[in-house]
Formats: C-alpha cells, sequence, structure tokens
C-alpha cells in the first residue's frame, strides 16, 4: 500500500502484493468485498472527517470529487486491477485531468 487508490483497493480485495504474492503474513483471511473496499476509500474517510453530508459518494448536492478509469474494478479479474488507467478526474465538480490521446 503506497497511497495510490488502487493499490489500496487491490490490497484490500486481494490481499496480496502488487506483484501477485501472498503468504500468512498478507493474512488472505481479511479480504474485503469490493465493495465494501469501494467504501473504505469514499464513504469511509468522509465519515471519519464529518463530512459524509457534503463528499463521499456520488449523490445531487454533494460536491463532486470523483475518478474514472478505463476498467470497471467492481468486477474485472482481480489480477487485473492494477492495469486500470486514470482517464479523468473531477474535484469540486471541475474536470482537473483527462488522460491524453493515444497515439496512434
Amino acid at each position: 500500500e503506497k497511497g495510490d487508490p488502487l493499490i489500496e483497493f487491490y490490497a484490500a480485495v486481494a490481499r496480496r502484493s502488487v506483484d501477485g504474492y501472498a503468504d500468512e503474513n498478507w493474512h488472505l483471511e481479511q479480504r474485503v468485498s469490493r465493495t465494501r473496499a469501494l467504501k473504505m476509500l469514499s464513504s469511509g474517510p468522509a465519515y471519519a472527517a464529518f463530512q459524509e453530508n457534503e463528499r463521499g459518494s456520488i449523490e445531487v448536492g454533494k460536491i463532486a470529487d470523483f475518478t474514472v478509469l478505463s476498467d470497471d474494478i467492481m468486477s474485472i479479474p482481480e489480477a487485473d486491477i492494477l492495469r486500470a488507467r486514470v482517464v479523468m478526474t473531477v474535484i469540486g465538480g471541475e474536470v482537473v485531468y483527462t488522460e491524453p490521446p493515444a497515439n496512434h
């Protein structure tokens, strides 16, 4: 876990290193569902900061902070989660990053 949300998500659901390694020290029994991992990275921190009414989920009236990924990490094979790319980042309702177009 290095502060990268995709690595954090993968670590929570797979309980493996980024190269797929796991042993008894990785505590595979502590894996969580993808839904729970997503909440751990979104609504959980908002709640901890007493900001659950303003952020932490995509709802009308809440601050729009979110990232669009190249793949649906909720359904792709576990091993592919770390291959997902950031396509767009929105902070406060403003697009602050878009993936550069692919060179053809």
